[in-house]
């Protein structure tokens, strides 16, 4: 059996996107017209996994799908995109599943805590290399306010004296926080002004991005696979869909590489 070494492991869920697009949501029991509808790939796994392969990253997802047409074409939109696909298999069972992988301590481990649950493992915080989350799950994971800078870095301190190594605080347009626990001050990574389209998978494409930088520049300093992380993620709010809004590796400014 050949091994295979991959930059990107990513383990996770697989969705079908049905998008319909309105001018406002309905009120309950509200039947309204919509404008446009369309169907795309989503699960923030596989939202991951699909940005880092299209920076370049050689990629693998470790999934589980149904047995029907949504599973067939995710399975498809992964080869197109360039992803392995020898670990995504296929139930009649459920439409969509979970499957786990063991790696090795050389594999860097990314863990982006979505959806949060206050009471997550505390093994959670020890075992992962960056800790990644957005405004929200660090508000939800540390009972803390976290609206601005100063708020994120306080998340940020709580979550490093529960045992991470490395945390990284996302906050739209405001960028994000990076902390590291062998250093005593924490950076502010600035975002650059854009007008946003459509946010949804917007954190995906950062982690996608965040673990493709991790994996083809490893001496490359956290802020700045952060700020390359974040310019990637704000290309991909300004064009409508989650996966085919993220951008390849061609549609990007080449000093981001």
């Amino acid at each position: 059996m050949t091994e295979e070494a991959f930059d990107v492991i990513v383990v996770g869920s697989c969705m079908t996107d049905l998008v319909s697009q309105s001018q406002r949501l309905p009120k309950e029991g509200e039947t309204i017209h919509g404008h446009n509808f369309f169907i795309g790939f989503g699960g923030k796994g596989a939202n991951q996994c699909i940005q880092a392969a299209r920076l370049g990253a050689k990629t693998t997802m470790v999934a589980k799908v149904g047995k029907d047409s949504f599973g067939e074409s995710y399975i498809q939109n992964f080869k197109d995109n360039g992803v392995h696909t020898g670990f995504v298999g296929q139930t009649s069972d459920a439409a969509t599943g979970v499957a786990s992988i063991i790696v090795t301590d050389a594999v860097t481990t990314i863990f982006n805590p979505a959806p949060a649950i206050p009471d997550l493992d505390p093994d959670f915080y020890r075992v992962s290399d960056v800790f990644c989350c957005n405004e929200s799950e660090a508000e939800l994971l540390t009972g803390s306010s976290v609206s601005n800078v100063e708020e994120a870095r306080c998340a940020g301190q709580e979550l490093l004296r529960r045992g991470c190594s490395t945390v990284i605080i996302t906050m739209g347009p405001q960028g994000c926080v990076v902390l590291k626990a062998q250093e005593s001050t924490s950076k502010h990574v600035p975002a650059t002004p854009v007008t946003a389209v459509d946010t949804t998978g917007a954190g995906d494409s950062f982690i996608g991005a965040l673990a493709f930088y991790v994996a083809h520049y490893p001496t490359m300093r956290l802020e700045e696979v952060a700020r390359r992380a974040g310019q990637v993620a704000g290309v991909s709010v300004q064009a409508m869909g989650t996966q085919s809004s993220y951008p390849h590796k061609r549609d990007l400014a080449a000093e981001l590489f």
